[in-house]
């Protein structure tokens, strides 16, 4: 059951709610599956601006917010939306338009969305959500590793050229000439100026931050949310939180998302936090392809995959277009195709990191060998704390590559 909080001060005045502390109290509701069916997941399925009236009235009935006399008259109305509480919501749903953490869009006929009058009304997430979403994720998550912050990739390999904070050395053919003057002029001063050689030369190193290429593969096929237990969620939440962390904190980085299932394809950040599951099969190789497709593209000092996933390469993108599909067992050709993606990683110098939510024989054999081949790390998690596991691994990867 959930924690059980009154805020006195809201009592029978629910309109004086702050949207922020509102989009915290619904942060679940909007990153989570409960607007989708789990067991005939629709991939393109859209909250509608009745889930969210559901979300806030559950997230209110849940801390005791509701005045009495408004429960009771809910409870005792045919419909609650004609009732002074109903009316409430509306507001905050309003205040949530103006203040700019939802737009409310219309479903038309053929699918398209739009702000016009049309079908059902349905809402997107806006950029301001998405970073609210992903700053409160990555506060959370640090906050259980018992971090207030987190600071840049710290590497303890030195280079000369960067930011002159390390120790002396002697110049080397190569070294940018970050010259210690007082050093090298104690070398020469006693044999004369005109005697100096290159090995009396002195540079002051500097500390190398390194820059980093992250693709984020993400698991959205349908076992992620079956067996009575979302695991997508906590995914969507680790991704929100990386993006911000790397935003904020690393803004010589970059990162990129990829969902795969039945076939893989690139989200914007943008569009991460609304993701869905299905379709319904683990197509591992194409989302390793795609992502290094993305790297590719990146000039970074280190390029890596984070995978995070529940399950074993279930399907394959076939040369003609076709999905080949085998949900029993570690399919032979569905495994060689997906070895071969992870060999292609290795040969262009891409980690493969990966964070299992299932510990069956079969997957520990897989994901063992996935790391083996790219000298990645494997982690055997939990729903409940992958964030801090993914999170801690990307703050000291960098430090572990370069070494």
């Amino acid at each position: 059951m959930a924690r059980i909080t009154r805020y006195s001060k809201f009592e029978g005045e629910l309109d004086q709610l702050d949207s922020s502390e509102l989009m915290q109290m619904i942060q679940e509701a909007l990153l989570g599956q409960g607007m989708n069916d789990p067991y005939d997941p629709d991939p393109n399925a859209r909250p509608s601006m009745d889930d969210l009236f559901d979300a806030i009235l559950e997230a209110l009935a849940e801390r005791n917010m509701i005045p009495e006399e408004q429960l009771l008259e809910a409870m005792q109305s045919a419909d609650i939306h004609d009732t002074a509480l109903g009316q409430q919501i509306k507001n905050l749903m309003d205040k949530l338009q103006q203040d700019g953490f939802i737009r409310k869009e219309f479903e038309d006929q053929d699918g398209q969305g739009g702000a016009g009058q049309g079908g059902e009304a349905t809402f997107q997430l806006t950029d301001k959500s998405i970073d609210f979403l992903g700053y409160k994720s990555l506060r959370d998550l640090m906050g259980g590793l018992g971090r207030s912050s987190a600071g840049a990739h710290d590497t303890r390999e030195y280079a000369s050229g960067v930011e002159m904070s390390g120790e002396l050395k002697n110049y080397e053919f190569g070294d940018t000439l970050n010259l210690d003057t007082t050093a090298t002029l104690g070398n020469v001063l006693s044999k004369g100026l005109e005697n100096m050689e290159e090995s009396d030369l002195v540079i002051r190193q500097a500390e190398y931050n390194s820059s980093a290429a992250t693709v984020v593969l993400l698991d959205c096929s349908h076992s992620m949310i079956l067996y009575g237990e979302d695991r997508f969620t906590p995914a969507k939440q680790v991704a929100l939180a990386l993006a911000h962390l790397i935003r904020t904190q690393y803004p010589s980085d970059t990162v990129k998302f990829v969902l795969f299932h039945d076939s893989a394809e690139e989200v914007p950040v943008s569009k991460l936090a609304q993701a869905q599951i299905g379709p319904y099969h683990t197509n591992t190789a194409g989302g390793l392809r795609l992502a290094q497709q993305l790297l590719k593209r990146e000039n970074k000092d280190m390029k890596q995959i984070v995978m995070i996933t529940d399950g074993k390469p279930s399907a394959l993108t076939l040369p003609d277009g076709r999905i080949y599909k085998n949900a029993y067992g570690l399919d032979p050709y569905v495994l060689g195709a997906t070895l071969r993606e992870v060999a292609n990683c290795r040969r262009s110098g891409i980690q493969v990191n990966t964070f299992m939510l299932a510990r069956d024989p079969e997957l520990v054999g897989f994901v063992k060998r996935v790391s083996e081949m790219t000298r990645g790390k494997a982690y055997f998690t939990t729903p409940q704390n992958i964030g801090q596991y993914v999170l801690m691994d990307f703050v000291t990867n960098k430090t572990k590559l370069v070494n």
